[in-house]
């Protein structure tokens, strides 16, 4: 018997969710096979058979929080194939047992057999996959499938898109002809490597093609004006919701097929340019007024986890504002130089990320954390930077600032964020932070009281600048002006500490000469 295990899940990352089970008890697995997948609120996590064997049991189902070392399951090794539905699968009835030597290619599955793709056995089949969708991205959803089975499809045509928590993923017809058979519906959670549907080719497709060419007909009247190739489902999704005229849109895909990307930088054009008066519209039927979405796993498992943060934590806020004349001109005086020696702009994280490390050094109690009765006091500095994603907000961390450069931050903190946006981040990327930092600001906010990422002590909350009146030596004179915010643990930050921290921040921005000599 060999057991299967909850494999750590990070420095920060005490429990998972059984999200999805790939085998039955009673079916036959391989080693390193792919057996379950966990969810945390930062990544999915992959675990796989520890030996050859049979399913013999399942201990966790879907749904079921586990933490690192929970048994999962047990394998039988021995490969009993008389555990599984071996005998049967010569039946219609059993796609599930290991049979798969016989259906490897050509055949439909034994549970699609009464569908009319009878023909397909003569001319094989070409086999549309789910590509991969990330490093820690291990499922993904079924979007609009912009062709039915039927219908001639093109190579590298798309035909469905897969959106993940992270981004989306188009996936493109691999050869000319018809779209015999769709296998993964839409909103069917799938797999990197998961069959979504099979192309057949050659005379069938041939002799398919003009069948299907009356349904397609219309597709050309609702298709973008730009090009021939009809528009990416999040395209078509994002036209349709925003009223954009995708004939105006450059494509810079494929044979200039338009992207998701082109789409919404064409949104963010208009967004800038002055808007023509609208006409009044109709109201809108009462089904159209709301919209009922269910949550992903990974929505639900952060929504979890914050609010175990408040409840667990004695949270408390405290603000401060800074000066930011001299960090400004300072940028504005060198940022030139800056990009031109280092290959990366001069922004403000780097400085308020160095601010904080000094700080940190200081007041020890805001960089430490609380685990049973002990208190954990961290001798590194790992900054932790959230960065907002079209999923979301994911917060990977800047290993070692302490030691590195204005530049050295700059330069990782805009490969983090190109890498987030993207949703390459990897489960190492986000784990082992000690401090936090958020910057409300760059979407306009004021003053907010940012909430904990456990289990540490302290995040800072950064936001807008804001010219402001300030008296400056008895005379009053306008000032760029932000506002921050501490959220700290009170139960090992004292209020003093928080405030001294909040100081030691602020006076290294206003001058910020001591963090150049380390001051």
């Amino acid at each position: 018997m060999a057991d299967i295990l909850t494999p750590a899940l990070g420095e920060s990352v005490s429990e998972a969710t059984v999200a999805r089970w790939t085998k039955k008890p009673g079916e036959a697995v391989k080693k390193d096979e792919l057996l379950v997948e966990l969810e945390t609120d930062k990544v999915s996590l992959e675990v796989v058979a520890p030996a050859d064997g049979v399913l013999e049991s399942v201990s966790a189902g879907e749904g079921d929080t586990v933490v690192p070392g929970t048994v999962l399951g047990v394998v039988a090794e021995g490969g009993k194939a008389s555990a599984t539905p071996a005998k049967p699968a010569q039946s219609a009835a059993a796609p599930a047992g290991e049979a798969q030597p016989e259906p490897q290619k050509g055949k439909a599955p034994p549970s699609s057999g009464p569908v009319p793709d009878t023909s397909a056995p003569s001319t094989g089949g070409v086999e549309v996959t789910t590509p991969a969708m990330g490093e820690s991205v291990a499922e993904g959803v079924v979007g609009k499938w912009s062709k039915k089975a039927g219908d001639a499809v093109k190579k590298d045509e798309v035909l469905v898109e897969i959106e993940t928590d992270k981004v989306a993923v188009e996936v493109a017809a691999p050869s000319d002809g018809v779209l015999s058979e769709i296998l993964a519906a839409e909103g069917a959670a799938v797999t990197p490597g998961q069959v979504l549907a099979r192309i057949a080719g050659g005379a069938a497709g041939a002799a398919a093609a003009p069948k299907a060419a009356p349904a397609a007909a219309p597709a050309p009247a609702a298709a973008a004006a730009p090009s021939a190739m009809p528009l990416a489902p999040s395209v078509a999704r994002i036209a349709a919701e925003t009223g954009l005229d995708t004939s105006k849109v450059t494509g810079t895909g494929k044979d200039g097929r338009i992207t998701k990307g082109d789409a919404l930088a064409a949104l963010e054009t208009r967004a800038a340019a002055p808007a023509p008066a609208a006409a009044p519209s109709a109201p809108r039927a009462l089904h159209e007024r709301e919209e009922r979405v269910k949550m992903t796993r990974l929505r639900q498992t952060i929504a979890r986890r914050l609010k175990e943060a408040q409840n667990t934590a004695a949270m408390l806020t405290t603000f401060n504002e800074v000066d930011m004349t001299a960090v400004m001109a300072l940028r504005g005086q060198y940022k030139d130089v800056f990009e031109k020696r280092h290959g990366v702009k001069l922004g403000f994280m780097s400085f308020f990320t160095k601010a904080v490390v000094a700080a940190l050094k200081d007041i020890p109690d805001v960089n430490a954390e609380i685990d049973g009765q002990d208190v954990i006091y961290k001798n590194h500095y790992d900054i932790g930077v959230a960065v907002g994603t079209d999923k979301g907000l994911v917060v990977p961390v800047v290993r070692d600032a302490d030691a590195k450069n204005l530049a050295e931050i700059e330069k990782t903190i805009g490969d983090l964020g190109k890498r987030a946006r993207s949703g390459q981040l990897g489960i190492d990327d986000m784990q082992g932070g000690t401090f936090t930092i958020t910057n409300g600001g760059i979407y306009g906010s004021l003053m907010s009281t940012p909430i904990l990422n456990a289990p540490q002590s302290g995040i800072l909350g950064m936001h807008a600048i804001k010219e402001r009146a300030m008296v400056i030596n008895g005379k009053i004179e306008i000032r760029p002006m932000m506002y921050l915010a501490l959220s700290y643990d009170h139960r090992i930050v004292d209020g003093a500490g928080a405030v001294t921290f909040l100081v030691k921040v602020k006076e290294a921005i206003e001058d910020p000469q001591r963090l150049l000599l380390e001051l």
